[in-house]
């Protein structure tokens, strides 16, 4: 199926049913009074967040989302039926903007969630109700009112822990496959990945996170250069990023010094929130180096990058290095997860809290 991360549709809610204006006519009762009843109130149009659904691809065809009306109120007191209200499904992380606005309505962000996008109409109001000790013969009524009506931009971002971003090539869909059952197309070629991928890593009973693979950047992919351009945002999400780089390049014109940087310059540049997550240095292809070659790359270039975070060198191919990898990945989400879960106190800290500070990811 075609990943499909955006999509514009028009949302319109159901327009109150009108009331009646209607009057008992009954043998030998000459003055029966009015019996117009209301009308249905219009349906509403929800966004429903669904897992089972990864792509907005089904609403680039249905680009209009129209909810029923209500009934017109009837005579004998009857009430018109209000209007079925319309759930759209959509991937969960799906985020939604008002196109003439700009003004974020909301995000979709467990599944089962429900976010209301159009109000359906209020219903009108029969001559029934209008009736009273001065007015014994109402002849008016009031018409519903319409359903609101919005033109909406639905952006997917996906949901992962952790993020992998690198240069065109860098090994980051090889990684995928080698630590998780998704399959990304791989190939000896830049840009193999033409849009996202998610795998699982599973390390035991209970013991997963969700790993994305976004196609590689080049310089100039904030301002709309290569494919990361339309992707970045899928990063903002994660809670980690790892940066991977090739080691042993094919040809001596490239500088993993220079593709980092450059990498952290469009990431700079499309944000804040990706350039301060926590990020993670990996060196891939290591197997194509010796071990004393490979030890004054990454010792030279450390030096350069004057690098403070966790460094770990693997072979995403045969996944040498890959296991510990994972390990200390898993470890650091778990505590993540326990410290968001954790009750705050009456002062609005806790333990865990105050141990943040003092606790590194690798321990």
């Amino acid at each position: 199926m075609k990943f499909v991360d955006e999509a514009y549709i028009r949302v319109e809610a159901g327009d109150g049913g009108s009331g009646c204006v209607s009057f008992r006519r009954e043998k030998y009762i000459p003055k029966g009074g009015p019996n117009g009843g209301d009308g249905g109130d219009g349906g509403s149009v929800y966004l429903l967040a669904d897992n089972n659904l990864n792509t907005l691809v089904d609403l680039r065809d249905q680009r209009i989302q129209r909810a029923e009306r209500g009934q017109n109120g009837m005579g004998r007191d009857m009430t018109g039926r209000s209007g079925q209200d319309l759930v759209v499904r959509v991937p969960v992380g799906t985020r939604v903007i008002e196109r003439d606005t700009g003004e974020l309505i909301g995000e979709l962000l467990a599944s089962g969630e429900r976010l209301l996008v159009a109000q359906g109409g209020f219903h009108g109001i029969g001559n029934a109700r209008f009736k009273s000790s001065t007015n014994r013969t109402p002849r008016q009524s009031t018409p519903g009112t319409p359903g609101e009506r919005r033109d909406l931009h639905l952006e997917l971002m996906l949901l992962a822990d952790v993020g992998l971003v690198g240069f065109p090539n860098a090994g980051k869909s090889s990684l995928v496959r080698q630590v998780s059952s998704a399959r990304p197309r791989v190939a000896d070629y830049p840009f193999t990945t033409l849009h996202p991928n998610l795998g699982v890593v599973r390390l035991g009973r209970e013991r997963s996170f969700v790993i994305a693979d976004i196609p590689g950047l080049i310089e100039g992919a904030a301002e709309g250069a290569g494919l990361g351009t339309r992707f970045l945002k899928h990063l903002s999400r994660t809670r980690l990023l790892l940066h991977l780089v090739d080691v042993a390049p094919l040809g001596d014109h490239t500088d993993p010094y220079d593709e980092i940087r450059k990498v952290e310059a469009e990431m700079r540049a499309f944000g804040r929130e990706l350039i301060d997550k926590e990020r993670w240095l990996v060196l891939n292809k290591v197997d194509l180096l010796d071990e004393e070659t490979f030890a004054a790359r990454r010792d030279a270039l450390l030096e350069r990058l004057d690098w403070q975070g966790p460094v770990y060198a693997i072979c995403a191919l045969s996944g040498k290095g890959t296991e510990l990898l994972m390990q200390d990945l898993m470890n650091y989400l778990e505590r993540l997860r326990a410290v968001e879960t954790v009750v705050e106190t009456e002062d609005g800290t806790s333990e865990d809290d105050a141990a943040e500070d003092d606790w590194h990811p690798l321990g």
